[in-house]
Order: C-alpha cells, then sequence, then structure tokens
C-alpha cells in the first residue's frame, strides 16, 4: 500500500480515505457505562485498552499492539442506541451524505468534525445504520487490514437493490484506484477491497421474494480462535447467546449490544 502511503516526520504511516475508499475501514460501539464494556470484552475477546483522543468517554479497543475498535460511552448522554456500528472509508463525506439522501437514504448525525477526520451517522433506505470516515485511517492501517480482526456483513431484505445503494454512495466498482470490487458469490453479494473480502450482503435464498419481517442490519463480526470459550465467556460476564454453533455465534453484550464471533478459519 506504499502508493497510497504518507509519512510524517519521517515516523508514521499515514494513510487516507482519498486513495482507500468504499471498504470497512473501522467499527465503533455506543456504550453506557465505559467500564463494564471492557470488562465484557477483555473476558470474551481479550481486548486491551488504551485511551483515546476524544476524551475520557473514548477507548481503544487494542489485540497485540493492533487497534481494532472505538469505544464511545455517550448512548445515554446523547440518547443513542447502545450498539455496534460499521464505518466505510469515503473521499468526501458531505458527497457521500448528499448522494445517500439523494438515494432514499437519511442523515442522523453529521458529517461532523472528530479530529484527524470528519465522521457522519447514515441509514440505507430501508433503515440499515451504517457511519462513513473521511480522513486518516487508524494508525498501522496495513497491520489492521492484513490482520483482519473484523468483518461486517449486511442482512437485509434485497441484496441487490442494497448494493445498487451502497455501490453509488460509497463509489464501489467505479473502476477507480482503490475503489472496492463488487460480486456474486454463494447466494452473497461480496465486497473485495485489494482482492479480500472485506464485507458481504444478503437476503435469504437466491430468486425469494423480499422477507418483510426482516429488520435490515450491518452485523459485526469478529474473527476468533475459539467461539465457545467466547460464548462461555460471555454467559458468565452478564451476556446472552442468541445464536450458536460450532464455528460462530451471535452474542449480546452486557449493555445489550449485539455482535458476532466467527471462527477465524472460517472468516
Amino acid at each position: 500500500m506504499n502508493d497510497h502511503t504518507t509519512r510524517r516526520g519521517g515516523k508514521t504511516n499515514v494513510v487516507s480515505t482519498h486513495s482507500v475508499f468504499g471498504a470497512p475501514c473501522w467499527v465503533s460501539l455506543t456504550s453506557r457505562d465505559l467500564d463494564a464494556t471492557e470488562d465484557f470484552y477483555s473476558a470474551v475477546l481479550g481486548w486491551q485498552w488504551r485511551s483515546a483522543k476524544l476524551g475520557d468517554r473514548f477507548r481503544m479497543a487494542m489485540v497485540d499492539g493492533t487497534p481494532v475498535a472505538g469505544i464511545a460511552g455517550v448512548a445515554s448522554m446523547w440518547q443513542m442506541a447502545v450498539a455496534w456500528t460499521a464505518y466505510f472509508a469515503v473521499p468526501s463525506a458531505d458527497e457521500a451524505v448528499a448522494r445517500a439522501q439523494e438515494r432514499g437514504g437519511t442523515a442522523a448525525v453529521g458529517p461532523i468534525s472528530f479530529p484527524p477526520g470528519r465522521a457522519a451517522l447514515l441509514a440505507d433506505r430501508d433503515g440499515a445504520t451504517f457511519g462513513i470516515w473521511e480522513g486518516e485511517l487508524v494508525s498501522d492501517w496495513d497491520k489492521w487490514r492484513l490482520a483482519a480482526p473484523t468483518f461486517v456483513r449486511l442482512h437485509t431484505r434485497d441484496a441487490f437493490d442494497a448494493a445498487i445503494f451502497y455501490g453509488e454512495v460509497l463509489e464501489w466498482a467505479t473502476e477507480r484506484p482503490g475503489c472496492c470490487e463488487v460480486h456474486y458469490e454463494g447466494g452473497e453479494v461480496v465486497l473485495r477491497s485489494q482482492g479480500d473480502i472485506v464485507a458481504r450482503i444478503e437476503s435469504g435464498a437466491l430468486g425469494a421474494a423480499p422477507d418483510p419481517t426482516i429488520r435490515p442490519h450491518w452485523q459485526v463480526h469478529f474473527a476468533v480462535e475459539d467461539v465457545t470459550a467466547c460464548v462461555r465467556a460471555a454467559e458468565l460476564h452478564g451476556g446472552s447467546v442468541l445464536t450458536k454453533g460450532s464455528d460462530e455465534a451471535v452474542l449480546r453484550d452486557a449493555d445489550g449490544a449485539q455482535f458476532t464471533v466467527t471462527s477465524r478459519r472460517e472468516r
């Protein structure tokens, strides 16, 4: 990724959304209680923590020195839902918000400044919430991407319609350098960035009519070595198990946020 990396002071590589765009670039959790959230995810996913530049209500989750996710203890203060949100890289937050609104989406928050960039919280035309980010990406971006600690899947009523919406908003398949490729594989719409699968969109069986009972949402997955151990730890620390298989489980943390743990070999 040297073609889109710059150096500051000869030390730190900085990657910008102006050259890598359309792909998920971060995941963030809004929480009511930072201390309880830290305890839960430390036990379930083995995360370590460091402070974030945005202030006392924000934390950065780390795994072996690699940033994995952000936690914002602002759910009560900002009257926001306790939930995980996937953020997608965009060259221009203003333009992405305008494209979303033109196509029937809505803007809930922003764009607002979060140095070193700008963010907005949006919903697609079926109500699935997602974020966009313009600016510098997380430090050690190459390491984060190659380690692939997270990936995201959109559960929706019509995968092809959703792919058109997101493709136009996030500039997928534009053939511009740095954009994402979109394919149909194994009954799902698959998003690839630099050849790696970074997101999936699914809506049930091929040819089936859209299911009106589905609540469209982006599900955040964390790749883990032992799904069973994560399930056990979640139950012991106040969480709950929604579904469980040998290679994947859908969990709810002690504060109510839903997420998925997936066996790393199934990633």
